[in-house]
């Protein structure tokens, strides 16, 4: 069970959101107009305040100049797993005999942060052949296209270890 956040807490998640909603917001109208920026802070704003637990990147993240590299080494980790599944992907479609072994796999992740298991289940998803299907607490339940490893260890150790040796780092 979660505990129940304190006033800082609630305030510095709702600025946390707010100030990645209005970020993102700049960007993607390209202008500083007056009334472009108040209606995006007024969106944000409301946003922010309805996920006032937390729905931010930096939510529960540690900064700290090792958390800062490990989510850049982590990002690299993430592409380069993104290309490799890719091809391994395209190379069992392209394949004449479709060679697939569909399944389900658990898997336990040591994170402790909810942020941090958020990031993991999405950058599995995100990774083609692979979906995660539902996270109950440490447990992750992923659908591969190709199953490898059917115990709960090795498929940690094939599909999230790698992830989580950098979000243990920036989420804890």
């Amino acid at each position: 069970m979660q505990k129940p956040m304190n006033l800082s807490e609630t305030l510095r998640n709702v600025s946390v959101l707010f100030l990645t909603l209005m970020l993102f917001w700049v960007m993607l109208v390209n202008t500083l107009a007056t009334d472009t920026l108040l209606i995006g802070a007024l969106v944000s704003l409301a946003v922010a305040l309805l996920y006032r637990d937390g729905l931010s990147f930096f939510t529960e993240f540690r900064a700290t100049p090792r958390a800062f590299v490990a989510g850049f080494l982590y990002f690299a980790y993430f592409f380069r797993q993104l290309v490799k599944a890719n091809l391994r992907l395209a190379a069992i479609v392209l394949s004449p005999d479709l060679p697939i072994q569909p399944g389900f796999v658990k898997i336990r992740t040591g994170l402790h942060s909810r942020m941090g298991r958020l990031m993991l289940a999405n950058s599995i998803t995100l990774t083609p052949g692979t979906l995660t299907v539902e996270v109950d607490g440490e447990w992750l339940y992923i659908h591969c296209v190709t199953v490898g490893a059917e115990d709960v260890e090795g498929a940690t150790a094939e599909i999230a270890a790698g992830f989580e040796r950098y979000l243990e780092v920036m989420y804890g």
